[in-house]
């Protein structure tokens, strides 16, 4: 391994949280090393993504120019399903029509190159193709990595870990334990390709707009989780995600593989994807145990950003932009302490976790901590109520011989015979709690 053996910092990772941080070190003349363990950034990650634009925009102001984007949103769709039918909002504003744009739909493995060319140009240096086996340590200072190279021990100040969910090198340093499988979902997603044209007639779009569409309900079978669809500019990227601990104690035995398939013929699904090649399939673990399930991320010698801090906000669906802004915060604190001649140790690294709490991050991530508990507990969310809800707009929507007083009335028996009063109420209480 041919490279200085003393840098500023190293930054394990090259996903969006180890670029900020690595982007932002550079940018600041700090001497940085990144090692990347794929063939080379985003070769790993072949599926679509969402990238939020402010938290790019803080890092590269001028991203938009260059970066490889498929299309702005203009439009968000949530749906609550039944097995044949869903209940809906729409919210589409010409606003997001209007540049800069707010969203954008990228493929990851083009963005992450991108992004990893920008960290380069800024005067990283990255090595791929090269795991770190281990973190070195001084006492109970982080000094450096040990990777899997002849003379592969490279010593910095400090080390920020953006290896990913279930980080194995903060669970081999006793930084944290073994994630647990209530707190991570396991997400499978396919990436269908269709013409430019096609998608833009089924979705009511033109140009580089796009849509987004979130699902809940019955596709789950009754586990925690979500569907998703989002458009590309010549594909469709679709895919759905239950927590582990879910899968594993599923009473129908249902695999990630099966309920994509059984997302992709419901008759609300299906219309949208009909006639599209599928060429990519992919599976990933996601952080989804919320505000109580984050470790410890500073200490002597050593931060953690992105996935492996488990920084992802599941309500609202937002990782990338966490993942940046943990990484960017990482960064500027480093920066600080080395303008102001600090050591790298427990006390100084501190700031970093000052930051993160007067950001959005743990600000959002705080005001939904007690949703994981309330939807673990509580699998009618994702069962019961979906099929009241869809029943209920189908009684009101279908025009027969019946008054709509007495449909009201059929309508809250149905919810009463399903629930109970109590439960109702019960019901209520418990998600104003998940969501004040």
């Amino acid at each position: 391994m041919n490279v200085n053996k003393q840098f500023d910092a190293i930054v394990v990772g090259a996903g969006p949280s180890g670029n900020a941080a690595a982007y932002t070190l550079a940018k600041a003349g700090l001497k940085v090393l990144q090692i990347e363990r794929g063939e080379y950034p985003g070769s790993k990650n072949v599926q679509g993504a969402i990238l939020y634009a402010d938290a790019l925009e803080r890092i590269i102001p001028d991203f938009r120019e260059d970066a490889p984007l498929e299309r702005h949103i203009i439009e968000q769709r949530m749906w609550v399903l039944d097995d044949e039918s869903f209940v809906g909002s729409h919210f589409r504003s010409e606003d997001y029509n209007k540049p800069p744009y707010n969203r954008y739909t990228i493929i990851r493995a083009q963005f992450d190159k991108w992004f990893s060319a920008k960290v380069r140009e800024a005067g990283a240096l990255l090595i791929c193709e090269t795991t770190v086996q281990s973190l070195i340590m001084d006492g109970d200072k982080v000094v450096g990595v040990r990777c899997d190279r002849e003379a592969g021990d490279v010593f910095a100040d400090v080390v920020i870990l953006a290896d990913g969910v279930n980080s194995t090198l903060a669970r081999k340093a006793g930084f944290h334990g073994e994630i647990k499988a209530g707190n991570v979902a396991l997400a499978v997603k396919e990436i269908h390709f269709m013409p430019e044209e096609l998608i833009q007639q089924r979705f009511n779009i033109k140009g580089d707009e796009g849509v987004v569409i979130e699902m809940v309900g019955k596709i789950t079978d009754g586990m925690m989780g979500t569907g998703f669809l989002y458009t590309n500019k010549d594909s469709i990227t679709l895919g759905i995600g239950c927590m582990l601990s879910d899968f594993k104690k599923n009473e129908n035995k249902t695999s990630p593989y099966q309920l994509l398939e059984q997302m992709k013929r419901h008759p609300s699904v299906a219309p949208l994807i009909q006639g599209g090649e599928m060429k990519e399939y992919c599976a990933h673990l996601i952080p989804e145990g919320g505000f109580f399930a984050i470790p410890k991320v500073y200490g002597h010698g050593w931060m953690i950003v992105g996935d492996s801090g488990g920084f992802v906000n599941a309500v609202h669906r937002e990782g990338s932009n966490l993942a940046m802004t943990t990484g960017r915060l990482a960064a500027e604190t480093i920066i600080h302490a080395k303008a102001a001649g600090k050591p790298m140790v427990e006390s100084t690294l501190k700031a970093y976790q000052k930051a993160l709490d007067e950001s959005f991050v743990m600000k959002d991530l705080k005001k939904y901590r007690d949703m994981p508990k309330v939807f673990h507990e509580n699998p009618q969310f994702f069962t019961t109520y979906p099929e009241l809800l869809n029943r209920a707009a189908r009684t009101m929507v279908t025009v027969d011989n019946i008054d709509k007083k007495t449909k009201e009335r059929e309508i809250f028996s149905s919810f009463k015979t399903a629930r109970s009063f109590t439960g109702l109420v019960g019901d209520a209480f418990k998600l104003w709690r998940a969501f004040r």
